[in-house]
């Protein structure tokens, strides 16, 4: 069976920096493959694309730019917040730290501490992959029909998947 819409798809996968010789970012291996049900919108567009029409047993090998991953770092999304914002959860501030935080309007997001001062906590709200070329090399290990039960969900159950 190939990889189409609504198949679930088993992979290993190592992620690179822009080529195969690119900085190490991590891995799925067969003991803990990356399961997704392909064509929902789990994964980069670039990324599933990329792994249309293969079968299980096929191997793989593609970048994909930043633009086309997490898009560029914006400067916008490098922010100050008050020191005093933090009030209570000083501990949390070291730099490269990965802090959750909600907007003004009640939304969710992640900042990375990037210095922090007597009065100014500088964040960057940015993806952080973004402005990163990315490289994938890894094996199609499996691709079956999705269930009904995992579409209307939107992942995959079962061994290696989500438990109910």
């Amino acid at each position: 069976m190939q990889i189409s819409a609504n198949t679930v798809v088993g992979v290993t996968y190592t992620l690179r920096l822009n080529d195969a010789n690119g900085e190490y970012v991590e891995e799925a291996n067969e003991q803990a493959p990356l399961l997704y049900v392909h064509g929902i919108g789990a994964m980069l567009p670039t990324f599933e694309m990329n792994l249309e029409g293969k079968q299980a047993g096929d191997a793989y090998e593609f970048g994909i730019a930043a633009a086309d991953a997490y898009g560029e770092s914006q400067e916008d999304a490098i922010v100050d917040i008050p020191l005093d914002a933090f009030d209570g959860y000083e501990d949390m501030l070291q730099i490269g730290h990965i802090i959750p935080m909600n907007d003004a309007e009640g939304n969710q997001m992640h900042g990375t501490v990037l210095s922090v001062d007597a009065e100014v906590v500088i964040m960057d709200f940015n993806h952080p992959m973004a402005g990163k070329n990315l490289y994938f090399t890894g094996k199609v290990l499996s691709v079956r029909e999705a269930a009904e039960e995992e579409l209307s969900h939107g992942h995959v159950h079962g061994e290696g998947g989500h438990q109910h």
